[in-house]
Order: C-alpha cells, then structure tokens, then sequence
C-alpha cells in the first residue's frame, strides 16, 4: 500500500527550509510535531504548519510574507522545482493571516503562485473583495508566468474540488469569462486544462451558457478545440442533445444491446467485476457512438449515485455485431469507499440507457 501524501512532513522535509528561516530549528520542530500531530490528516497538517510559521516568524504581516519570499527563493537556489504541492502551507498563511492585508497579500500571490499553486488561498479574497480580485485575476490572465495565468483560471473555479465554493460566480460567472477568453488558445496545456475545468464547473449550473461558448470557439484552434472538449464532458455525460451535436452524435440512435453478461453475479472488494455485451446499429448508415457503462453504487446512507465510465467513442456500420468487453476494480480510494450490498451496471450509448443488469458488492 502507498505512502499516504501526509507522512512526506518528516524531520527531513523541512531541513532546507529551516536553512532559511528566522527562528530556531528546534522550536519549530518541538511545535510542528505536538502532541495532535499523528490525528491530523494532509490539509490540516499543512494548516498547522502555516499556524507555527505564524507564531514564529517576527514583524508583522508584511514582514512575516517578505521571510517567507526568502524562504522560497532559497528552496529554488537549493533545486527545488516549480508546483511544489507539499509547499501549499506557504499559500494557506496568506489565507489564514492576509485577509485584512490587501495589497501585500495580492503581491504574495503573484510571486508565492508561481512555486506553489494558490488555487485555494485566493477564493476568501475573491469572497470579501469581489470586484478588485476579479480584475487583479484578469490582469493575471495576461501574466509572462504560465503558473500565474493558471492560477487566474483555476482560482476561480465556481466549484474547485477540496475548496470552498464561490457562489456568486456559481450564480453569476460573467466575471469570469473574460479570462477564459484570454487563455482558450494559451500555448500551456497546463492552463488550457484549467480553462476547461473552469468551464466544466460552470456547465454544472448554466449549461446553455457553456454550449454557446463551446459553439464559438470550436474550429478556432487545435488547442481551443481540446478545451472545447474538455470542458463539455459532463455535458456529453448527461447526453444533452446539443452537446453530442457539437462532436458529432445524434441522441436517440437507433441501436440495441444484447447479451450483457457479468463474469460473476458477486465480486469482494479488491477484486475485478468484468462484463461483456453485443451491440448493433439499426440504421442504414454508419454513426458514431459514445459508449459508456455505468456503475450505480451503494452509499452509505442507503442510495444509489451513478458514475460513468468511456468504454468507446467511434464511428460504428450498419449490419454488423460488435463485441465489447471491460472489467472494473472494486477498490476504496480516498474518493470512493464501496459499501456491501446490491449494485447496478448500465450500459449507455450516447447517453442514453440501454441495457443493465444487477450484482453484489462483498466486503
């Protein structure tokens, strides 16, 4: 089993920041490593780091954030590289301590991004100081460093996972759009991949909003036609009809699905569920399909939430019988915990429902 990410902050691990830092090594350590320490989990590892930073580091705020510059500098002198996720405390001090600290704050951003991402540190400032931060993130959208026109993107994602949610740009993503349109054709495919999360996470609440967006800037470039793509992807999960339009799908085919068999009407946890079935297209010409499969697992509160998975997306002919096979792995991540009891595997072909059949979960 893999080292859980939490265990990398180790006596060794802060070695060379401790190099550069204005207070005694031995201090530090005897803080980091209290008596809570072993209970905490990854986030709040990294915000207890940033809380003893805090408590040692000398001056005020805008002090504190200049020793903290000279920390990373000396990091990168040492060969530390750029998007250091187990730096993200750094980031997590200018959002626990900087709020009230608008200008210095937003310098620390710029230049703290650009070792660290701060994706999550930026969403308070986007909460208390809308309008100011929303312009501070365009004028970011057109920075020299490709970490910072990321960050202008991937800070304010209405629904970022692990962050707090912005919801008056859920309801409301107008501000955010002049960004994407500056980075849709951005030559990193770093940030061309946060501009289409970003428009993913708006397509959850204003669709129509995001196909018309689709709609405009697809052909425009190779790199914009990716992003286009990406950011439809639940879109064509759902099987909205003018989303599968846009690559070339009809909703509704005419197909059928027979022979869906399961290699065992049970699987245990830790092992492979696999599955097989045959389909045909009942049209004169040939089409081209997504299909999917579906499993509907248990929750623990009792129900049943779907989730897709892509088998295929081609173009299929008339008259003939395709054979598709697949196996999936019951195992719990740290973003599924699988529950024993009835599940359901559906078989979807351009989103719509075609075929099921039911089995059981042992653990």
């Amino acid at each position: 089993m893999p080292e859980a990410l939490k265990n990398i902050y180790q006596v060794s691990f802060f070695e060379q920041i401790l190099e550069a830092a204005p207070f005694e090594r031995r201090q530090f350590l005897d803080l980091v490593f209290d008596s809570r320490w072993d209970q905490l989990e990854l986030k709040q590892r990294m915000r207890h780091i940033a809380q003893v930073f805090q408590q040692l580091l000398p001056g005020p705020y805008e002090e504190q954030i200049a020793a903290i510059h000279a920390i990373i500098k000396h990091l990168l002198r040492r060969g530390y590289r750029e998007n250091t996720f187990e730096m993200m405390f750094f980031p997590d001090f200018i959002e626990q301590y900087g709020l009230a600290h608008y200008d210095a704050s937003v310098k620390a951003l710029e230049q703290i991004t650009q070792f660290t991402s701060c994706e999550f540190a930026v969403r308070p400032f986007i909460i208390k100081y809308p309008g100011p931060m929303m312009l501070q993130m365009l004028d970011w959208s057109r920075h020299e460093h490709a970490n910072v026109r990321r960050f202008s993107s991937e800070g304010c994602r209405p629904r970022l996972p692990w962050a707090m949610a912005l919801p008056a740009l859920k309801k409301d993503p107008s501000p955010i759009l002049p960004i994407l349109e500056n980075l849709k054709a951005d030559e990193s495919e770093f940030v061309r991949r946060s501009v289409a999360n970003n428009l993913n996470d708006i397509a959850k609440d204003h669709p129509a909003l995001v196909l018309e967006i689709a709609g405009r800037w697809q052909g425009v470039s190779a790199s914009s036609d990716w992003v286009v793509r990406h950011a439809c992807r639940s879109l064509i999960k759902q099987g909205r009809p003018e989303a599968l339009k846009l690559f070339g799908m009809e909703a509704g085919v005419s197909a059928t699905i027979h022979g869906l068999e399961l290699s065992s009407p049970q699987v245990a946890l830790g092992n492979y569920l696999a599955f097989q079935f045959k389909l045909q297209l009942q049209s004169s010409t040939g089409a081209k399909l997504r299909i999917e499969y579906g499993i509907d697992y248990l929750k623990a509160n009792g129900r049943h939430h779907t989730k897709k998975f892509k088998l295929s997306e081609a173009v299929f002919e008339p008259g003939q019988t395709y054979e598709l096979r697949r196996r999936q792995l019951f195992k719990d991540l740290t973003t599924r915990k699988h529950y024993a009891g009835l599940h359901r595997l559906i078989i979807f072909v351009n989103g719509q429902a075609m075929a099921q059949t039911e089995f059981d979960v042992l653990i």
